[in-house]
This record gives C-alpha cells, sequence and structure tokens, in this order.
C-alpha cells in the first residue's frame, strides 16, 4: 500500500499544513472544483473519497483517480497558476483540509524535504497516467476492471489474499469512465468475473473475492 501524502509529513510539517488552513466538508456528489475554473487552493483528505475526471469526446466523462485519505487534490494548478486541469466531486461524506494558493506555495517554499514530497507526488501521477494508457492499449475490459478492482482492494485491505469489500461505492457508469471502457462492456465483464467465483457485487458494492485469480489475468 502507497503511503498517502499526510502520512509522509513529519508531526511539525503536519501541524504546519493544518495550521496554513482550515477544515471543509463536502456531501455526495457535491462539486469541489470544476475543469477550466481558475486556479484556486489545494485540499488535502482527512476522510472519505473524491472523484476527479475531465470531459472527453463530447463531453464523456472520463475518470482519472479516486483519491482517498491523506491524498493531495487540486495541487497542479496553484503550483504552475494554470486553471483547474479536471473536476472533482465528492463521493460520499467527505472532510479536507484546505488551504489558499499563496499559502501552500508558501508551505512549500519553507519547507524543502515538502517540496520534495510534492516533487514525487506529481511523478506517481504521471506515472498513473501512463500505466492508464498502456492499459487502454494493450489490455481488454475484464483485464482493466480487474486491475482496477485489485487496486482498491489492496488500498483497503493490507490482506493480500483474502476477501475484501471495496470501501468505494462504484456504480457500473463510474467504473465504465475509469476503465475506457462503455456500460454495457462493464456489465459483461462483471457477470464474467461473477461467474467466475472472483468477485461478488450488489447495488454499489463490489467484494473482490479471488485476488490472486485477478492479479493472474492482470498479468
Amino acid at each position: 500500500m502507497t503511503e498517502s501524502f499526510l502520512a509522509k509529513l513529519s508531526p511539525d510539517e503536519l501541524s504546519g499544513f493544518r495550521a496554513a488552513g482550515r477544515t471543509r466538508r463536502f456531501g455526495q456528489g457535491e462539486m469541489v472544483f470544476r475543469e477550466g475554473d481558475d486556479a484556486g487552493g489545494v485540499m488535502a483528505i482527512v476522510s472519505g473519497r473524491m472523484k476527479v475526471s475531465v470531459a472527453g469526446v463530447g463531453g464523456r466523462e472520463v475518470v482519472l483517480q479516486f483519491p482517498g485519505p491523506g491524498d493531495l487534490v487540486g495541487e497542479l494548478s496553484p503550483i504552475f497558476r494554470r486553471p483547474r486541469s479536471a473536476s472533482v466531486v465528492a463521493m460520499g461524506d467527505v472532510e479536507v483540509i484546505a488551504i489558499p494558493a499563496e499559502g501552500f506555495r508558501r508551505f512549500i517554499a519553507d519547507r524543502p524535504r515538502v517540496a520534495m514530497l510534492i516533487l514525487d507526488h506529481v511523478a506517481s501521477l504521471l506515472s498513473v497516467a501512463d500505466r492508464q494508457r498502456v492499459d487502454l492499449a494493450t489490455r481488454d475490459v475484464t483485464s482493466r476492471i480487474a486491475a482496477r478492482l485489485l487496486e482498491l482492494a489492496d488500498e483497503a485491505d493490507v490482506n493480500a489474499n483474502g476477501p475484501s469489500t471495496l470501501s468505494l461505492a462504484l456504480s457500473q457508469d463510474e467504473l465504465a469512465a475509469w476503465t475506457g471502457a462503455s456500460r454495457e462492456a462493464v456489465a459483461k465483464s462483471l457477470h464474467v468475473l461473477r461467474e467466475l467465483g472472483w468477485v461478488q457485487t450488489g447495488r454499489r458494492e463490489i467484494t473482490v473475492l479471488d485476488r490472486t485469480a485477478l492479479r493472474s489475468l492482470v498479468g
């Protein structure tokens, strides 16, 4: 499991981060940022998850990631002073530490170690984007879905082999937007995975039953 940004901060750095911002809360489906908005501040998620997405061809939603507790959101716009590159929506109740752009830049400037953590974070985002492009080019829909489910299962439970009910309540439309597939293709792939006994699904709930089998499919 990859350590989050907040988890990497020392106690003094975390105290400074909290002091530079304020607590904000969002409810299910509430828009946090909108793609194209003027650059604003940065948020670190304390609890809950958010959905980060962009508008694709024809306005179709393309999901980039689902950041969770400890993750940064919206950090690129204030750093580069550019409009928001993606939209962010709350997935359920979310609590964050929100820091204005200038305060965030001062926080980084005063703490060179944190600046390096930010660079590592940006590099990680680029790596994820590269991986997603490779997935689209080389994997079928079922393999892409298996990879995303494994990602969420491993985040939710350190037990690498046991069953894991995903903490993120995903709809088939959202899973389709995250894997670059149609809703129909996602439904068919989930049916196949259920028939194999590798996953179990309910209303906005997915339980990974056999991670070893999913890993063999992903390769």
